[in-house]
This record gives structure tokens, sequence and C-alpha cells, in this order.
């Protein structure tokens, strides 16, 4: 065996050791006063232990990476992230012993800086988000490193089939719950690959799951699944600036999304994800991420469809990451103002919805039905 295959294989056995230390997520039940012949679960991938979901794309990204070959003993690696992805990988770099550059925008969470700083990676901030790639590119170029690049491969590194992905967690979790198949599993696109291992899984093992990509205000996943409908694959289509909801959404559609892995996506605003952040924070007793916030929106939307179908079931989200890293942010009102969020009507609206007595009229779209 070669010094790089026989590093590659060390490499592939700590990282699986370290799985192996890990325990899996809690799959949390909560009540929606409104409804209550819909049984919520919250799988929470805050417990890992990057704090986030994306710990689980991390280790997914390095071991196909390594099984391709692409990492080398001593040479960076480089990853383009908002923050949370790049907590993570920073994590598995420092447990291989190699370098860790995340390249993002400047606006990014000074709380998640720091917590890239603390597993031993380096910072390179860029004003333009919509460079990041590009400098990823340089960077990984200049040193003689690795782009990890997830916005590309985030959805084929992940085994689908199982090999504990998070689909096969929760279904293995909901089997002795009153309704062990969900009717519907809602989450949001960051980089795509959750939304297409949790499709491709319920298709492989023929449930009747629907899968709900909740998409915030500022990204362009859910015009481009409207596209997608109306037979336009391109990937053209691109906003003007990024979302606010750190982790999720996109200034410009990535190929880890495919927009036929999902069966309905809904259309979130700030203020509401925000809202519903805070719900939800209220309901558990502790801090919830922005992104949680959107998922639980579209969890009302689902629920209210269900009700109207005269449907009794299950529905299963996803707690992102917790909310230690947006003190600054999300819960910091001199944050709203600055943003022009508005708080009051938004807590209303949600605070009705979840007691059963309004709608959120948030845009909806699915494969079987038109605008909603």
């Amino acid at each position: 065996m070669s010094p790089q295959r026989a590093w590659t294989a060390q490499a592939i056995r700590r990282i699986e050791a370290d799985f192996n230390r890990s325990a899996d997520t809690h799959l949390i039940p909560m009540r929606l006063p409104g409804y209550l012949q819909i049984d919520l679960y919250l799988k929470d991938e805050s417990s890992h232990p990057t704090g986030s979901l994306k710990h689980r794309l991390a280790r997914s990204l390095f071991l196909y990476a390594l099984a391709n070959g692409w990492l080398r003993e001593g040479a960076p690696v480089i990853e383009a992230s908002s923050g949370s992805t790049a907590v993570s990988e920073a994590y598995f770099a420092r447990l291989l012993g190699l370098p860790f550059i995340a390249v993002m925008p400047t606006c990014t969470s000074p709380d998640k800086l720091r917590a890239i700083e603390f597993h031993g990676g380096r910072c390179h901030l860029v004003d333009d988000p919509a460079a990041i790639d590009a400098e990823s590119r340089r960077l990984a170029k200049e040193s003689g490193g690795h782009f990890m690049d997830q916005f590309t491969y985030a959805e084929r590194a992940t085994d689908w089939r199982a090999n504990n992905n998070i689909a096969e967690s929760i279904f293995v979790q909901m089997s002795q719950e009153p309704h062990p198949l969900p009717e519907w599993i809602v989450c949001s696109p960051g980089t795509g690959g959750t939304a297409a291992t949790l499709g491709r899984y319920v298709r492989y093992r023929r449930h009747e799951t629907r899968v709900l990509c909740a998409d915030p205000e500022h990204s362009v996943f859910f015009d481009h699944y409207a596209n997608a409908l109306r037979g336009d694959a391109a990937l053209e289509v691109s906003h003007a600036c990024g979302s606010v909801i750190e982790g999720i959404g996109r200034p410009r559609v990535e190929r880890s999304f495919i927009p036929d892995c999902i069966d309905a996506m809904v259309k979130v605003p700030d203020a509401l994800s925000l809202a519903a952040m805070r719900c939800v924070s209220d309901m558990l007793g502790r801090r919830v991420g922005g992104s949680t916030g959107t998922n639980f929106a579209g969890v009302l939307a689902c629920a209210e469809r269900m009700r109207r179908a005269g449907r009794s079931g299950s529905i299963v989200s996803i707690l992102c990451d917790g909310g230690e890293r947006y003190g600054h942010s999300y819960y910091n009102p001199q944050w709203y103002a600055e943003h022009g969020i508005e708080t009051e009507a938004a807590d209303l609206a949600i605070a009705r919805a979840v007691a059963g007595e309004s709608d959120l009229r948030i845009r909806w779209l699915e494969h079987c039905a038109g605008p909603d």
C-alpha cells in the first residue's frame, strides 16, 4: 500500500471511530394545540459535537473526499460556508490533522467565527457573498489544497439508502410511535443535500411520506422549484441579496438542490421564520436557530393542509441548531430594528397558527397542484 493510501485508510478509520463514539440525535415530540389529531416531532440536530445538522454533512463530505483520493496529508481543506458547515468541517479537519480555511461573507455571525477558530480553523472573509466560491477555488489552487464545495457535492456524498443517514434515523425512531410513517417531513434547503437524502430515501423505501422544503424569503430555491414545475430546469435563477436566515437559502441555485426529490415547497417571510423560531424556543424552553423557525412555519402549513383534508397523522421536522450562536442577531432587539423586521404582528400570526385559529397564507407549491 502506498503512503497516500495508508494515510487515507487511517483518516477514514479516525472518522469512523469518531462516529462510533457518538449517539444518535433525539427525536423530540411537540404538541400543536390547534392540531390535536397531528403528532409533531423535531429531530434535534443541535446535539451533534459541533452543534448542528451540518455535522452529518461534514462527515459525509470528508469520507467522500477521502474515498475519491482528494485529500492529502498536510494539505489544507477549504470550504465556502456561511458558518455551520465550516464549524463542522473544521472539527473533522482537526481530527485528521489538516489545516482548514473557511471562506465566508464578512457579515457572518461572530459567534460562528469563534466556533470555527475554536476547532482550529481559519476564517477568510470576503465582502461579496457571491464571490466565496471563486475565492475558495483560488485559495485551493494556490495552496495545493482541496476545495470541499459543499454546494456541489452535498447531495451525492451522503449514502441515501441507509448507513445511518438522517432519513433512516428518523424512520427507525418513529417505528414505535402512534403514526410511525410521517405524512410529511419538513426541512429547509441550504445545499439541498438533506432534502435530496430524505426524498430519495422515502422513494427507495416505498413510503408514502412526502417531503416539504421551507425556503426563506431572500432565496432562489422556491422560484427555481416553480420553474422546474413548468419544465424549466435551468440554474440561472438568482437573487440580488442573501438570506438573513443563516445556514439556509441561497442567492443562486446550487447543483445539490434536486427539485424532483421533493414533493412541495413553501416560501416563508423572514418575519414569520423568526417569530416561529421564538415560538419553538418558548415551547422547548431553550433557544433554537432561525432555520428551525423556517421549518416550523412549514410544519404549520402542512398541519393546516392535513386538517383541511380531514387527515390525522404525524409530521417530522428538523431542529437544525441551537440559538447560542445568534445572541448578537436573532435574540437582539437592535438587530431587528437595523434590518427593518417587525415582530409583534408576526408573533401574533404564528401564535394563532399554532392554536389553529388562522392560516399563515404563505406561498405553497407542489408537484400535484399549482400555486396556492
